[in-house]
């Protein structure tokens, strides 16, 4: 049996509804509830905020040593955005069709159960989200460390501290509501995107000028390509990832049926576009082995041009990049609690909707709470941006890929559904991106047996745990399914 529409919890041992029975969605139609605030413009500020972070700083030097050349290089940055475009491809569809706040967690309820969308949402709400947050919060603090005078030491104590004030400030923003969040969000994606552009003008102008470094023709020994490639491509989808993060506000974008679509093609363009140009900007500034050899490829290059201010710029410059990042994160991810707390009654507090500031205030405030701990609990021991990496990726392309795979499965299960965007190619479309989450899982577990890490199986406890909760709640079997749209809510 469906919950009561007036949303109180169903007696236990309720029977389940399928996941086809008709559904009302009555928290939607409350007040309180998302509206759509968010632009084209702002959407593809959140897509393209949420991946370039420190990605394309830090990863560059390490997928140019596991490439022979530069033209190898700029292939791998391609072929990463061609898979994110064909993931944006399959989320578009699933996005247009299921326009609600949660994103993921919509279509892996409807497609699996409601017992696989609460797993995913615990995971996200103990695992994937604080972590991912906490890994650029750890970032920030590793270069706001050479700006701020007093921390220049780089001790835990204070990269705990900075990474936490970022954490903090950042969710402050966004309690204060979705216009203040948007806006942020805005003005960082602008702030970094110029900044890339200042980037690839020095590499590709200004160094060449100066005559600072010699551009070389390398024939470098590498190592043999399959394990090349496969290190290069973890790396270049690691640098890629975020894109997907425009499902989860949904229901506050604006003409979704056109700008969903829109915004992600737009994103993840934009993305590979100024990937490749300040790849093509690296080289042409350091050569090709000077790129590998670099231990701060921006800096080094902003060096040659401006001397040491040039190192500070950069560690600016990654800042801003980062706060953009982390920002967006805090944004989308309150939303996916937000829904799991609408459609389970024991976690109706998460589904609290500020009516005047238009933003889940307590979903924001757990986040930001479980994301502090985790800054503490793994911040404490050397690198913690790895423990965190560590303890996420397993489970984010676990979940990654059912998600893929969930468009087959709403395809079969509601044939007759309205589906304003249908992926082209299918099925060919859904199968290279569900191949390419199996590629990273399988790469993420093969390195975590390799290397013994403990944090993936610190992730796979929690997710048992969130398995015994869902038992034991029986609410993740009453309810109703998350994707149907309410009687009162508009497209508009």
């Amino acid at each position: 049996m469906a919950r009561p529409s007036n949303g109180q919890a169903s007696a236990a041992g309720t029977t389940a509804p399928s996941p086809t029975e008709p559904l009302h969605m009555g928290a939607d139609s409350q007040p309180g509830r998302p509206t759509r605030q968010l632009t084209l413009f702002d959407s593809v500020c959140i897509i393209v905020g949420i991946i370039i972070g420190a990605g394309i700083y830090r990863t560059t030097p390490d997928i140019a040593s596991l490439v022979p050349s530069t033209a190898a290089l700029v292939a791998v940055w391609l072929l990463g955005g061609l898979l994110s475009l064909l993931g944006g491809l399959c989320y578009a569809e699933l996005a247009t069709t299921y326009p609600h706040a949660g994103g993921d967690y919509v279509f892996l309820t409807r497609a699996y159960g409601r017992r696989m969308g609460f797993l995913f949402a615990w995971s996200e709400l103990w695992i994937v989200r604080p972590g991912s947050i906490g890994m650029m919060a750890f970032i920030f603090a590793q270069y706001a460390c050479e700006l701020l005078p007093g921390f220049s030491q780089h001790s835990r104590a204070d990269e705990m501290l900075l990474a936490a004030a970022a954490v903090i400030v950042l969710t402050f923003i966004n309690v204060l509501g979705i216009r203040e969040g948007k806006w942020t969000q805005n003005l960082l994606t602008v702030l970094k995107v110029l900044s890339l552009a200042l980037i690839f003008l020095v590499g590709m102008v200004l160094v060449p000028w100066l005559g600072g470094t010699p551009r070389e023709t390398v024939q470098a020994q590498i190592a043999p390509p399959d394990s090349n490639f496969r290190l290069a491509m973890i790396l270049v989808l690691f640098t890629y990832s975020g894109w997907n993060e425009m499902a989860y506000v949904a229901a506050e974008v604006k003409n979704p049926h056109r700008n969903i679509l829109r915004a992600l093609i737009l994103g993840t363009l934009s993305v590979t576009a100024v990937y490749v140009l300040v790849t093509l900007a690296f080289t042409q500034g350091l050569g090709f082995l000077g790129v590998r050899a670099s231990k701060a490829v921006a800096s080094d290059l902003l060096r040659i041009a401006f001397g040491e201010w040039g190192g500070r710029a950069i560690a600016l410059i990654i800042c801003v990049s980062v706060l953009g990042s982390m920002n967006g994160q805090i944004l989308t991810g309150a939303r996916v609690y937000y829904a799991i707390g609408r459609d389970h009654p024991i976690l109706s507090p998460l589904a609290h909707w500020h009516p005047k500031r238009n933003t889940p205030i307590r979903s924001l405030l757990i986040q930001a709470a479980i994301s502090l701990a985790l800054i503490a609990a793994l911040g404490q021991y050397e690198n913690g941006f790895i423990n965190l990496l560590n303890f996420t990726t397993p489970i984010f392309w676990t979940f990654f890929g059912l998600v893929g795979f969930s468009l087959f499965v709403l395809r079969i299960r509601e044939p007759d559904r309205d589906r304003p965007y249908r992926v082209h190619l299918f099925p060919l479309v859904p199968l290279i991106f569900c191949a390419s989450c199996a590629f990273m899982i399988y790469s993420s577990v093969s390195y975590a047996v390799e290397h013994r890490t403990y944090e993936a199986v610190l992730a796979i406890a929690v997710l048992v745990i969130g398995l015994a909760v869902s038992l034991f709640l029986r609410s993740c079997s009453g309810g109703p399914i998350p994707g149907e749209t309410p009687a009162k809510e508009t497209d508009a």
